[in-house]
């Protein structure tokens, strides 16, 4: 059991908690917009970025990687070192360093400086979020009332995924892109004010000791994986990915087998052996790769073919938003009555709808149908993911809420990297495969063109008026082409997440999860 060294929220009697316990769990919604929100800002950031730091195709993908990868390879580690050392402290750590770090990324002189920065908001992003859900169970000891937190929880951190294009797009329409960075600083003063006051300190009464090879191992085998999988996306399949993915995949083995064989083990990996823990945490991921990915080509669609301004893309997606959060929410009656295996599935569906409407109609220039299509994706995944994190905090020992929440954390954070890598990875590659150069075109001008849709536009803005229309259609067809593919896997990737969830979350539902 947890240890509140500050005044319980709870009643004790009744387990209950007052207006104290929702404040506080406002308070803990901070954090969870914040990072949920930084992970898909830059999407509608980066043809600002492009321009001014005129990155590399490579470091396009990098910009927006480096955070989540250093933040998904940390996650566990810090969930562990909150169970020892503190859950609040952790959070107040982290909130502290993120805002620091975030202003040295706003003015970032380079795209290299700006992948650093990104890297090391990753750093302090994975001291807050094992802390926010694992907080969230200590405050709410009622399992009625944590079922209906976990779902906020949920929503927000689903719906912060959305929020940050209609966020960046609101500031890129009267700031320079820095100013996606700089929204940090005013989120997390109100979280660093309240924290003492509101939240209580807890921590895993018997920690183990910590493991500085496994926190190595863990680092060691995610890193390698990713930076494959974006170079084979970049490159194509060759010696340097197959080398990471074996690197990886050794570390992998290494890791596990240490946990395995450890009295007091950094993760507990018998967690896995339940079906419904490992059913919820593949939903997690999947789900979340096929939103980012979404994400990633519509933000571009719309600004660069289209021709939207930042504000305008981020407010077509607003019903996505909100049928989001209200899917999230709606779902918590329902889940208490029918089963995870049916319910998530049926959810997915919508999700599904979503994809195929893309696939079927990318090429139609339709902003009604994109929105239509989002709003359909964001009411599957919201609801799925409601479901599936509240199955995978209930199945975990309330000492160990720290690690089952870096490991759920560790489920979106990589979500969200595979959702720009291969999504955005197999986009790009269709883009070029594609893109066909007006003849007249100079090579080096040809060259920018083939990089990325951003760079083709920015391009033809030095041509001659016939010229860059050939140019900018060409480069908007091959992009379209590059849709088609990405929706259809991303259908794929839905298909398989509710498969998953109707094969391994049993019978369960969110209202029968175990206590332990």
């Amino acid at each position: 059991m947890t240890t509140a060294l500050t005044p319980v929220i709870a009643d004790q009697r009744a387990g209950r908690v007052g207006w104290r316990g929702w404040a506080a769990l406002v308070v803990l919604m901070l954090p969870v917009l914040l990072v949920s929100v930084d992970n898909t800002v830059l999407s509608f950031a980066l043809p600002a970025i492009a321009l001014d730091l005129e990155p590399t195709s490579a470091q396009q993908l990098w910009i927006i990687d480096a955070y989540p990868l250093v933040l998904a390879g940390l996650l566990v580690t810090m969930g562990t070192l909150g169970d020892r050392f503190g859950r609040r402290r952790m959070l107040v750590i982290g909130a502290t360093g993120f805002a620091a770090v975030s202003v040295f990324a706003a003015f970032a002189p380079s795209a290299e400086w700006l992948i650093v920065a990104r890297a090391a908001m990753g750093v302090f992003g994975a001291m807050l979020m094992p802390s926010t859900l694992s907080l969230l169970r200590s405050v709410f000891t009622d399992r009625d009332q944590r079922r209906l937190a976990i779902a906020v929880w949920a929503s927000m951190f689903s719906a912060g995924a959305a929020l940050g294009p209609i966020v960046g797009g609101m500031l890129l329409e009267h700031f320079a892109w820095g100013s996606v960075f700089l929204m940090s600083v005013p989120v997390l003063i109100p979280l660093l004010i309240l924290a003492p006051f509101l939240l209580p300190e807890s921590r895993d009464p018997k920690p183990g000791r910590i493991d500085p090879v496994s926190i190595l191992l863990s680092m060691a085998t995610l890193v390698p994986v990713v930076y494959g999988i974006k170079e084979a996306a970049v490159h194509g399949i060759g010696l340097l990915p197959a080398a990471l993915f074996a690197v990886g995949l050794v570390c992998g083995i290494l890791f596990v087998r240490r946990q395995l064989a450890r009295p007091e083990p950094m993760l507990d990996m018998r967690l896995f052996r339940r079906g419904t823990f490992s059913g919820a945490l593949a939903v997690n991921l999947l789900s979340v790769i096929a939103l980012v990915g979404f994400l990633f080509f519509v933000s571009q669609h719309l600004q660069l073919v289209l021709g939207f301004s930042a504000m305008q893309s981020g407010f077509a997606l607003v019903p996505g938003l909100a049928a989001m959060i209200v899917a999230g929410l709606a779902v918590v009656p329902i889940a208490k009555r029918v089963s995870a295996r049916v319910v998530v599935p049926v959810a997915l569906l919508f999700s599904l709808a979503g994809y195929l409407m893309v696939a079927v109609t990318a090429t139609s220039g339709d902003v009604a149908l994109l929105v239509l299509a989002f709003l359909l994706v964001g009411t599957g995944i919201g609801a799925a993911e409601t479901v599936s994190n509240e199955l995978v905090l209930a199945s975990a020992p309330p000492a160990k809420a720290g690690a089952a929440s870096a490991v759920s954390e560790t489920a979106y954070e990589l979500g969200a990297v595979l959702g720009t890598t291969l999504l955005g990875g197999l986009l790009t590659a269709q883009y070029r495969a594609q893109l066909v150069v007006p003849v007249g075109v100079e090579a080096a001008v040809a060259d920018a063109a083939r990089e990325t849709l951003a760079g083709a536009m920015h391009a033809a803005e030095a041509l001659s008026p016939a010229l860059a229309q050939a140019l900018s259609d060409a480069a908007a067809t091959a992009f379209e082409s590059g849709v088609v593919v990405t929706a259809c896997i991303g259908a794929v990737l839905v298909v398989i997440a509710g498969v998953v969830a109707a094969v391994t979350l049993g019978g369960s539902r969110t209202v029968s999860a175990p206590e332990h």
